[in-house]
């Protein structure tokens, strides 16, 4: 066996057979850790996202976090409620896209779509950042390898997912539900200790909080805005089930809307809870530490690390476990979007609007090229902002109210169509009752999240968000002009109805030849059995000499096919080929030109690099030609031999099988040269 599939075999797993795509459906136990994760671990940073934007007003002004909550707790239950909706309605998946296609037109579909995708990639950059600060809260050494740490965890993600989809739910799972456990347990027992009298400090509630600038009247509301639309981060992920609702167990609906009530469930009431210790505990934060009377450059323990410290007090197992557990859900948190980004990419594919193969599974039937692309642009973004969680924050949410406000804005359309329907909900029958308490969650949730919308933008564009509001328009083009080459390559390559092959008039065959050979004896036999109209083999002379000798073992061998030498007085390879084909009498408007070429088939990826680079050349230039058509005949060295002997089987380029082909190659045999170079 090869050793490149050795490797993928070690790493990725075994290929699962199509008729096991059952087998990869999720239960709730699992389903809640692979989609929910990203809602659920939001809850460790959102709190602080609140209380960073009110530290710019001082202490005055930290009261407004209740505010901020109250409000962000009302809107996640609507958003709730409204997907909820959704996951009924559209049992196929495709969430805001879908919704918004059916009922609101492509261009709010790509719209929603273009925001979803962006959104899924910062939920990838914005987690994992978020999972290393927390490790460097409890290990402040390691705060310089943020960026490293960061592309390792995107590069472990993305590898688990590759192994498929129920496999790494078992992976996530434990974290996930460890999350859980901790967060309440850490409620008991900071509950138990007021309780019995005990007062509870953070760390940071004796440092001021230095107004950077004097907030009243309109920039007061304006500043307690900025903070709720940061808190709002609260809200990331939270559509992605109904993105997913094909790959719960039956009934899938009912799973997929009963995993999303117990995912908003838990995230309100962690939320609410973590925003109450941090306000009855004094938690201060602040992006830069000077504002708290700190020397600049001091490392800051993150909202929920004072938190948990306050509350376990001398329980440091417990802190430090709250501290794994809350690094290992935001990190694994990213795995929301590796199972939302791929599903939409492959709806998008099979529409037309990013490339076909992102719509293919596969070996362990998930959308691996989805998973690698979105890895590869979270790695890009990370690395672009140096791990910096503050940066990248702002950049977030964005994308998320935009498919919120579509697709409650596209469910609002479905549910009206469906009271126009007489028959499905006659006038004061259950049905219609129930038609309109969906109709009314979901235009409550689209007014709702249309507000917070454009709070969001107002709050956020100068610090950042701007660049989301460039690159979405620039990603709805970037979809549009995808789809439009698809459709003109379709119109393009179109048929008739009844329309048959056309005969050519004439089919002339060249036979590329290096010197006289056993691969170049084989490639002059299979041209035979083409019956061509005329046969010659070509040869390109750089040396006078050596096309003399080539000649000479020409006529010894007595080969019936003339052979046509094509001199290179600037020892080009593809020039003379390209003339000589272009002026050849024998070109018309019907007539067909095959060229062959005998291609070395080398067993080990280190000699691939050693052979016919030059034909390689060639090949390419030869497919724009008009009715030129490249032929292939392979020629197993002993080392592709040895490999197809061994059971891996032989292949051009090291992975093809044994017979022409008229597709270009990645290794070509020896290439037209009469000196055998």
């Amino acid at each position: 066996m090869r050793a490149g599939n050795v490797a993928k075999r070690l790493l990725v797993g075994r290929p699962l057979d199509s008729a096991r795509l059952g087998e990869t459906l999720l239960p709730k136990r699992l389903a809640l850790p692979i989609f929910c994760s990203d809602p659920l671990s939001s809850v460790a940073y959102a709190t602080e996202e609140i209380l960073l934007i009110l530290a710019l007003g001082g202490l005055a002004v930290l009261h407004l976090a209740w505010w901020a909550a109250i409000g962000i707790v009302v809107l996640l239950l609507v958003v709730v409620a409204s997907y909820r909706q959704t996951c009924y309605a559209y049992p196929g998946g495709g969430g805001a896209y879908i919704v918004s296609s059916e009922n609101l037109g492509t261009t709010a579909a790509l719209t929603a779509a273009s925001a979803l995708l962006i959104d899924y990639v910062m939920t990838v950059a914005v987690s994992v950042v978020s999972g290393v600060a927390a490790i460097t809260s409890a290990a402040p050494a390691l705060d310089g390898s943020a960026t490293l740490l960061s592309v390792l965890f995107v590069v472990l993600l993305a590898w688990l997912n590759l192994r498929g989809v129920r496999e790494s739910g078992r992976w996530f799972a434990v974290p996930t539900y460890a999350f859980i456990a901790v967060i309440y347990l850490m409620f008991a027992v900071a509950a138990v200790r007021m309780a019995t009298g005990a007062t509870i400090r953070a760390e940071s509630a004796d440092l001021p909080v230095n107004e950077v600038s004097t907030y009243s009247g309109i920039a007061l509301v304006l500043l307690g805005l900025r903070a709720f639309a940061s808190g709002c981060t609260a809200l990331t992920g939270v559509e992605a089930i109904s993105n997913g609702v094909p790959a719960f167990e039956k009934p899938k609906s009912r799973n997929a809307a009963m995993t999303l009530a117990i995912m908003g469930g838990f995230s309100v009431t962690m939320f609410f809870g973590i925003t109450t210790l941090a306000m009855v505990y004094h938690v201060h934060v602040a992006e830069d530490p000077t504002q708290l009377g700190l020397p600049p450059g001091t490392p800051t323990s993150t909202a929920l690390a004072q938190i948990g410290r306050a509350t376990f007090g001398d329980w440091h197992v417990l802190f430090y476990a709250l501290q794994a557990v809350t690094a290992g859900v935001l990190v694994l948190a990213a795995n929301t979007a590796f199972n939302g980004f791929p599903m939409l990419a492959s709806v998008l594919g099979r529409d037309r609007f990013v490339p076909h193969q992102l719509v293919h599974r596969g070996d362990r039937l998930v959308y691996s090229n989805g998973v690698i692309l979105l890895a590869l642009t979270a790695i890009a973004l990370i690395v672009a902002f140096d791990a910096n969680l503050t940066r990248l924050i702002q950049l977030y949410i964005i994308g998320v109210f935009v498919s919120f406000t579509l697709s409650q804005a596209g469910m609002v359309k479905h549910w009206r169509r469906e009271l126009a329907n007489r028959d499905a909900t006659p006038k004061g029958s259950a049905a219609r009752r129930n038609v309109l308490r969906r109709l009314a969650i979901n235009a409550f949730g689209a007014c709702l999240t249309a507000v917070v919308l454009v709070i969001v933008l107002i709050t956020k564009f100068t610090h950042g968000a701007w660049i989301v509001v460039i690159a979405m328009p620039l990603l709805f083009v970037g979809m549009k002009g995808v789809r439009r080459h698809y459709d003109t390559v379709a119109a393009e390559v179109a048929v008739a109805p009844g329309a048959h092959p056309r005969p050519l008039a004439e089919n002339h065959v060249l036979v590329l030849v290096a010197s006289v050979n056993a691969p170049s004896l084989r490639a002059l036999s299979y041209a035979k059995t083409l019956k061509p109209a005329s046969l010659a083999a070509v040869t390109v002379a750089e040396d006078p000499d050596a096309a003399e000798a080539l000649e000479a073992a020409w006529q010894e061998h007595g080969i019936d096919v003339p052979l046509t030498v094509l001199n290179s007085p600037y020892r080009s390879i593809v020039q003379p080929v390209l003339r000589h084909i272009r002026d050849a009498p024998e070109r018309g408007v019907d007539a067909v030109f095959s060229v062959v070429i005998p291609e070395y088939v080398v067993g080990h990826w280190w000699e691939q690099p050693l052979h016919n680079q030059s034909a390689l050349r060639l090949k390419a230039r030869l497919l724009f030609m008009r009715n030129v058509v490249v032929i292939d005949v392979p020629y197993r060295l002993a080392s592709a031999r040895e490999l197809a002997a061994a059971g891996a089987g032989g292949g051009r380029g090291g992975s093809g099988g044994p017979g022409p082909t008229a597709t270009p190659g990645s290794t070509a045999g020896g290439p037209p040269r009469a000196d055998g170079g």
